[in-house]
């Protein structure tokens, strides 16, 4: 159990960092989905696979008399869950934000270079206020 899951967390780690590299920053923050949960899996494997021994100590007992699995590993991967999703959510929105003032996501253009800046001849931002918003819903729908 733990070779196939060390080649899954090594296979999502690959995987990561090829979409991290890509230059297109949509596929970044895929590729941070993807590290974070091949993180996870790697502190899950850390705790122990096995369900022989359970985190729970009985009622009546004041020390543990046989090993018992720690939970620790398990609160620590639902605290970076939730994290995670309120990090993914954050970089959406400032991928949203990005598009609307670039017009494009891929870090290779010319919104993203520096030289291109120097000319002062960025193109102005998609969406500025509600009524731009609202502008371009009506374009959509028509």
């Amino acid at each position: 159990m733990a070779t196939p899951l060390a080649c899954l967390v090594g296979l999502l780690f690959a995987a990561a960092l090829y979409l991290m590299l890509s230059g297109v920053l949509i596929r970044f923050v895929f590729g941070l989905t993807i590290i974070g949960n091949a993180i996870n899996l790697l502190i899950f494997a850390a705790g122990r696979l096995n369900h022989s021994h359970p985190p729970l100590i009985p009622a009546e007992a004041t020390l543990l008399s046989q090993p018992a699995a720690n939970a620790l590993p398990q609160a620590m991967i639902l605290t970076a869950i939730v994290i995670g999703f309120a990090m993914i959510t954050f970089l959406l929105v400032l991928l949203y934000r990005t598009y609307a003032y670039t017009g494009t996501l891929d870090a290779d253009e010319a919104p993203f270079q520096e030289e291109w800046r120097a000319d002062d001849s960025c193109p102005p931002p998609l969406i500025r206020t509600q009524q731009d918003i609202r502008r371009l819903r009506r374009e959509s729908e028509l």
